[in-house]
């Protein structure tokens, strides 16, 4: 069986172990998507491409493609993202960004969009960019068909920028007046750093600490609904917030 050599740009979503020492990759690269690649003796101590089986790795992967199997040949790596492994709520939001994707891609999907989308936002984990998971969350679902509308009340037509309480139809992501819907109650402050993510005029005055919790186990609540998308690792970087 003949062997097609590969060489792609990929961040590493899972590692399993394989075996005594190998272990098995969930890479998600630009132009094949996600892809399942098996890498050698890398659970050694002191095994030279170590750091090129682990989650959060972004780099250039060599892999040598045999029927529908790939193997990782070489590694230059791009970026570790280290600074998720020294902090435990970095690591969380961390691994928010690597679980939905993974959820929400495929083999042989044009997955550059994702890749780019990730990599931006373990970058600014890092930075400490502390709304970066909400954002990431909302480009997300808005590319997967089910972006939020944090727009004017769908029923009246009423702005809702001043408003303290509101409603959020889980069908349709679109905001309502607290009396006009029906929909999941939510409240003023987390609307407006909603709108402010989504690049929509916001009162910055009528968002409170509490917004980014609140807006995190909207969006949780929403994905859901919509999706049946449970992501565990949400959870767990909410309870540490």
């Amino acid at each position: 069986m003949k062997r097609m050599d590969i060489l792609t740009e990929a961040l590493v979503l899972k590692a399993a172990g394989y075996g005594e020492n190998d272990r098995v990759l969930t890479l998600l690269t630009a132009s094949q998507g996600r892809i399942t690649a098996g890498i050698k003796g890398v659970r050694k101590a002191g095994a030279k491409l170590k750091y090129a089986a682990q989650p959060f790795c972004f780099a250039q992967y060599s892999l040598a493609l045999k029927g529908s199997r790939y193997t990782v040949t070489n590694c230059s790596e791009c970026e570790s993202f280290y600074d998720l492994q020294q902090d435990i709520v970095k690591y969380y939001a961390g691994c928010v960004v690597l679980e939905v994707a993974n959820n929400l891609t495929y083999e042989g999907a044009d997955c550059t969009e994702m890749l780019l989308r990730c990599v931006k936002t373990l970058t600014a984990i890092c930075q400490n960019e502390d709304t970066a998971i909400i954002r990431y969350l909302m480009d997300t679902l808005r590319d997967s068909g089910y972006g939020l509308l944090p727009d004017k009340c769908e029923i009246c037509g009423k702005s809702l920028v001043d408003a303290d309480k509101l409603r959020i139809d889980l069908d349709t992501g679109a905001f309502t007046c607290y009396d006009c819907g029906d929909g999941v109650g939510t409240s003023g402050s987390t609307y407006n750093l909603l709108r402010f993510l989504d690049g929509r005029s916001y009162d910055e005055t009528r968002i409170n600490e509490d917004a980014k919790k609140r807006a995190l186990k909207l969006i949780r609540r929403y994905a859901s609904y919509k999706m049946g998308m449970e992501i565990k690792s949400l959870d767990e970087y909410i309870q540490l917030l």
